[in-house]
């Protein structure tokens, strides 16, 4: 069964409301967390309507999103799909991230919309071709770009020529996002309309500065020297040597310049936070001033109270390994004695029975960097540790790192136990995998923007013609 999280009152608000002035509206499918929507509601879209089986990520919606409808459900579900079309009638833009399983029908020759493993994707596209919004943004993973795939997404979103569809591998980083994450997107704009879709325009950063191992970091950065036997071994972030690669660099270093932002840019007034933290919340009171743009922005708007900060505690043997990888290192800066999996003889998680770190630890030891954007988040707390801290990020960094306000508050579903759509896990692993699954808003709020400027001007078009 399917269900109507948020309402107004006994009113649902409508699509295509008039409440903002006329702004476009947008709904999101497969919404997640919100990711996209708060990218869409950034750029000046009216969000309407958000869709997703997972209950808890629908309660953060609902919380998020308070003026839009917030379906809870799985869309094949004819009761909910019937309500979500209704939803989407009237709408501007649809937009959403459908999961998409399988990549092997370039091989088997079966077509992606008719592999039943897809039926999720395949859903999508009936919502579009049941709404017709003037433009959809589809966004998935960067193996959909493989040969042959891309192109049969192409082919079934086109309608069989109703939209015109381009697609664009992006990478958030790039978008001033502190954090690298590819995504590919197909933007799709009715052929009507007659514009092409367009193309999203970033800094180029992501090729053009990268973080590199030195076996002496201090000679590295100029600083203290040391002896021959003593070499401190560290990561620093280095340029491409040509314009574009100094442009970059300067932009990463300057905490006034949003357009490239680093780990501690975005996290730097967060440092206080320590291992074991309980309490959810924190007064704002107690934050140092922003040091940095994205600070601010991140910031603004935001309540007495900031949420989502409490910490993990941590292993006694996870803090040792810690204390042996440096800013931006990872499993393999760790010496022989801190690859034995017991350190100090407390048995805790999977053991391959070597005695040793096995695969499943490789990307469990990570430690971030304060002047480079972060790795790709997941979905576990343990995904990325402190640069300067031996502890892990809380909810509320894994936001920043996404690109959400911290006026976002990620939450759970109140209801306890087992819920159709529910991952296993807990609450607090729910409100990590909401943010690290989610799409970063401000690589949304780039899409939204260009496609905008582009429905905007070819109804402009449109209505001059029809003066004419």
């Amino acid at each position: 069964m399917s269900t109507v999280v948020n309402v107004l009152g006994d009113h649902v608000v409508p699509v295509g409301s008039d409440a903002d002035g006329g702004a476009l509206t947008v709904v999101d499918l497969f919404c997640g967390a919100g990711g996209l929507s708060e990218g869409f509601r950034r750029a000046g879209y009216q969000v309407t309507a958000g869709s997703d089986h997972d209950p808890d990520a629908i309660a953060t919606y609902a919380a998020n999103f308070p003026d839009a409808v917030a379906l809870c459900g799985d869309v094949r579900d004819a009761e909910l799909r019937e309500q979500l079309d209704e939803a989407a009638a009237g709408a501007d833009v649809l937009v959403g991230g459908p999961p998409c399983q399988a990549f092997s029908q370039v091989r088997n020759h079966t077509r992606l919309i008719d592999d039943p493993r897809n039926s999720l994707y395949r859903e999508f596209v009936s919502a579009v071709g049941a709404a017709l919004p003037d433009a959809f943004m589809m966004e998935n993973v960067p193996g959909m770009a493989q040969m042959g795939v891309k192109e049969q997404v192409m082919t079934d979103l086109s309608l069989d020529g109703e939209y015109t569809v381009v697609p664009q591998l992006v990478d958030a980083a790039d978008f001033g996002v502190p954090q690298t994450r590819k995504r590919l997107l197909f933007l799709g704009v009715r052929t009507a309309l007659s514009a092409e879709p367009p193309t999203l325009v970033g800094t180029g950063a992501t090729g053009a500065v990268q973080l590199v191992r030195f076996a002496d970091h201090s000679a590295a950065v100029g600083g203290t020297t040391v002896s021959a036997d003593a070499p401190i071994p560290g990561y620093v972030p280095t340029a491409r040597p040509d314009a574009r690669g100094e442009r970059v660099a300067l932009a990463l270093a300057d905490p006034f310049d949003p357009s490239v932002v680093s780990v501690e840019q975005a996290l730097g007034d967060l440092t206080a936070l320590q291992t074991g933290r309980r309490a959810e919340t924190l007064s704002t009171s107690e934050l140092p001033d922003p040091t940095s743009a994205y600070q601010r922005m991140m910031r603004d708007g935001h309540r007495d109270e900031l949420g989502n900060v409490s910490v993990p505690r941590m292993q006694a043997d996870t803090a040792l390994r810690l204390a042996g990888i440096p800013a931006g290192g990872n499993h393999r800066d760790l010496s022989e004695q801190l690859q034995a999996r017991y350190l100090t003889g407390a048995k805790w998680g999977p053991s391959n029975g070597s005695g040793r770190l096995g695969r499943a630890h490789y990307y469990a030891y990570r430690r971030l960097h304060p002047e480079m954007w972060a790795w790709t988040l997941n979905t576990k707390g343990d995904s990325a540790y402190h640069w300067s801290s031996a502890r892990c990020l809380s909810v509320r960094e894994f936001a920043r790192l996404q690109s959400f306000p911290d006026s976002f508050t990620f939450t759970t579903d109140a209801r306890r136990g087992p819920l159709t759509g529910r991952i296993d896990g807990g609450a607090a692993h729910s409100r990590y995998r909401q943010a690290g699954n989610a799409v970063p808003p401000l690589l949304a709020a780039a899409a939204a923007t260009v496609l905008r400027e582009t429905v905007l001007a070819a109804r402009a078009r449109r209505d001059a013609t029809l003066r004419s």
